[in-house]
């Protein structure tokens, strides 16, 4: 008992000697490196529950007991600093800091634009990122629905268009390639988009370049890539679920109302990641039940995926696994409707057919990686289709194809590295609706990174691709792309760039044969490919302050295409209908505006993004290389979005504002007096009376139960507005969800 007493006897005059030493003096000024100001405000902690904050010219002062001692300078929109050092009693010590700006958006990092990993400022092109957290606070479960949601990009029944570079080809051909993981997944039969295959619930993030991108991903990259890319498991694991319901509101024209009970829609997503010693595994699943808001055309949803990445224990950088991505999907697609005046929410039941659709891809793959100076990757997707009509066999289909690519990323100097890579396509059709054909592709490309000035950034590369079908082989096509960065200030980056494209038909537009309702559909085995170009003048500036931390990206964009496929109604040899045709001389030039901004406001964060697109969408005669005054068809002029969102405490609220005008021109079938009626019945007056554009409100709010549960509502079409897609195809009216989004 004694021996205690003395220990803390001993203590206590060891603490209070200590206390009474004369402290040490740390003292200096904060500024920005860049600009060398002083910078009011930075906090400087240097013990638990102890700090200082500079004064308005920068300075601090610290007193305090001799010791080691760390300190954290931190300053919103600049990067941390820690300092740790020793100081003695009586010492006075002068530590000047600099902090460096940092801008999250600025410095994103995407794959896409060159197939290797790059920070967004740096590329040659433009680029958009949507980040997971968009579809979950604003209740996205239709991958449409989100990049239609994207400035200067809109999805027409399933076909998507950037920057006014493709308009509606009746659900036939893609002029925007559609990646996951970086591999095509385009249907081989009629090279569309399987938007329902996209997966949702495993997202890292969605990058969309806009402008031609045929050198680095081939056929069908005319008008532009998104790539999906799925997240990777951490070491830490990732689960997280959501439960969504929600019903539809009434639309504006009350007589258009059909059902009797409520329209509902119902998703159950889930997805987990998890490293397991030198094994990632990811699973994920996804289930949507959709009633539907138009007769005839409910949906049901169930996707399956599954991600093995192993590590190899005695190679380092070497990787391999499989990827798996299934879907099972049974809808009505909603083709025409019954009439304008009462039945336009009901489908025509001459159209109605029901589809019941099996999606599969499997994705083996090996990667080594060795010294940062070279990379070896050869993936493969296995992707079969099965499309089942249970009340017209004649249009069934099984598509299956093979993609495989062999891709090499070499570091040949600290001043180029070259991206290098041999690809082949293969697919087989068995359909009576489009026959039976065998595709063949193949390519090789090269790219060259070029740093000539630590403030420049050149990129040239070149592509040859070569196309077969049945046998019959077309010529090989040569493709270019060329442009340059510069980065004039530490956050202002000019770029400029060239790039040519290409698509080859698909097989539904040289052979897809059908009668749907009063639409009939014709073969064209000879119709050619698309080829174009694509040009862009652009500005990315950081703005980075301590209270405001984005963007602003500003690009003037020209393209110009030709041979361009069109389904044209006419007289054909085999009666009155539509067959793809090469048409169309096309140039679309204009300009585009995005931004994205955040600040805080006391205890508020708040972000501000959107967009703004002027298009000029016009036919050219080849003969004299002048503008005709004829629009390319179901293109617009003007597209604008703004989001608005902030959180407090455990609120987080949003709004988002989107608006698009006219469409500029359709098909003349729609239109003429001899075709409409039997078409779209109504349709020409409702038209004249209602392409007027659009103006459009989502509105959201959540409440973070706790650190693992949150409950959101949403409201979609806030303003009830009433709009259409392509001719015939009424969009979806006020809406509203209730979600529970967990993770564990």
């Amino acid at each position: 008992m004694m021996r205690w007493i003395y220990f803390i006897v001993l203590l206590s005059i060891s603490f209070f000697a200590e206390a009474s030493l004369p402290p040490g003096i740390i003292r200096g000024k904060v500024f920005d490196s860049n600009t060398l100001e002083p910078l009011p405000g930075v906090s400087i902690l240097y013990k638990r529950n102890q700090g200082t904050t500079t004064d308005a010219n920068g300075n601090y002062i610290i007193r305090i007991q001799p010791g080691n001692i760390t300190i954290h300078f931190q300053h919103i929109g600049y990067e941390t600093i820690i300092k740790s050092l020793t100081i003695n009693s009586n010492d006075t010590i002068e530590l000047n800091i600099g902090l460096e700006l940092h801008s999250t958006e600025i410095n994103q990092l995407v794959i896409s634009a060159s197939k290797v990993e790059q920070k967004i400022s740096e590329l040659t092109v433009s680029i958009s990122v949507i980040e997971p957290k968009l579809l979950s606070s604003n209740h996205i479960t239709d991958a449409t629905e989100l990049i239609n949601k994207t400035s200067g990009v809109e999805v027409i029944d399933g076909q998507a268009s950037i920057r006014g570079g493709s308009g509606f080809s009746y659900g036939a051909g893609s002029r925007v390639l559609m990646l996951i993981d970086g591999l095509p997944v385009l249907s081989a039969d009629a090279g569309d988009i399987k938007w329902y295959s996209l997966p949702l619930e495993n997202i890292s993030q969605i990058e969309i370049i806009k402008g031609a991108s045929s050198v680095l991903y081939g056929s069908s990259a005319l008008n532009g890539v998104i790539n999906f890319r799925t997240a990777d498991a951490k070491d830490k694991p990732d689960t997280k679920f959501f439960v969504e319901t929600g019903i539809f509101d009434k639309p504006q024209q009350k007589k258009w109302v059909w059902w009797s009970t409520p329209r509902s829609f119902t998703t159950v997503s889930l997805s987990h990641l998890k490293r397991y010693g030198n094994t990632d595994i990811g699973i994920s699943s996804h289930f949507q039940i959709d009633n539907g808001y138009r007769r005839l055309n409910d949906e049901k949803l169930g996707r399956i995926g599954l991600r093995i990445r192993q590590h190899n224990k005695k190679v380092d950088g070497l990787t391999y696994g499989m990827n798996i991505n299934s879907n099972l999907l049974n809808k009505t697609d909603f083709i025409l409707w019954e009439d304008a005046e009462y039945g336009a929410l009901k489908q025509s039941e001459t159209t109605a057919i029901e589809m019941s659709a099996f999606f599969i891809t499997l994705d083996p793959y090996i990667s080594y990686k060795k010294n940062d100076r070279f990379t070896h990757d050869f993936r493969t997707r296995l992707q079969s289709i099965q499309n089942d009509f249970p009340t017209a066999s004649n249009n069934n289909s099984t598509a299956q194809s093979v993609f495989s690519e062999y891709q090499l990323w070499y570091k040949t100097s600290e001043f180029m590295n070259i991206n290098a890579g041999i690809l082949q396509y293969s697919s087989q059709i068995i359909s009576e609706f489009y026959g039976n054909h065998n595709g063949q592709n193949f390519a090789g490309y090269c790219q060259f990174n070029m740093n000539p000035h630590n403030r420049l950034k050149v990129v040239a590369g070149a592509r040859v691709e070569y196309n077969a079908l049945d046998n019959t082989y077309d010529k090989p096509v040569a493709l270019f792309r060329a442009g340059i960065n510069y980065r004039v200030k530490d956050y202002t980056f000019l770029r400029a760039s060239f790039g040519q494209g290409y698509r080859y038909p698909s097989i539904a537009e040289k052979h897809a044969s059908t009668t749907l309702g009063a639409v009939r559909i014709f073969p064209n085995p000879f119709i050619k490919a698309e080829s174009g170009w694509n040009s862009e003048l652009g500005i990315k500036q950081g703005i980075l302050t301590n209270r405001i931390n984005g963007m602003v990206d500003v690009a003037l964009f020209y393209s110009q295409n030709k041979d361009m496929i069109e389904y044209v109604f006419g007289v054909y040899p085999d009666g009155l209908g539509f067959r793809a045709t090469n048409i169309e001389y096309s140039r679309v030039y204009g300009g585009e505006i995005e931004f994205s901004l955040n600040f805080p406001y006391g205890k508020v964060n708040n972000s501000i993004s959107g967009g703004y697109v002027y298009m000029y969408p016009i036919e050219y005669n080849p003969n004299t290389n002048l503008n005709t005054d004829v629009y390319l068809k179901f293109r617009r002029k003007h597209s604008g979005k703004i989001s608005v969102n902030s959180d407090f405490q455990k609120f987080e609220f949003g709004l988002s504002l989107y608006a698009k005008s006219n469409i500029l021109d359709i098909d003349d079938v729609f239109v003429n007096p001899l075709t409409r009626e039997d078409i779209l019945p109504g349709f020409y007056d409702y038209w004249l009376e209602n392409n007027i554009g659009y103006f459009l409100m989502d509105y959201n709010i959540s409440y973070n139960i706790n650190q693992k549960f949150k409950i959101s509502f949403m409201v979609k079409n806030l303003t009830n507005t009433e709009y259409m897609g392509r001719p015939g195809d009424i969009m979806p009216h006020r809406n509203f969800s209730l979600r529970l989004t967990g993770k564990l």
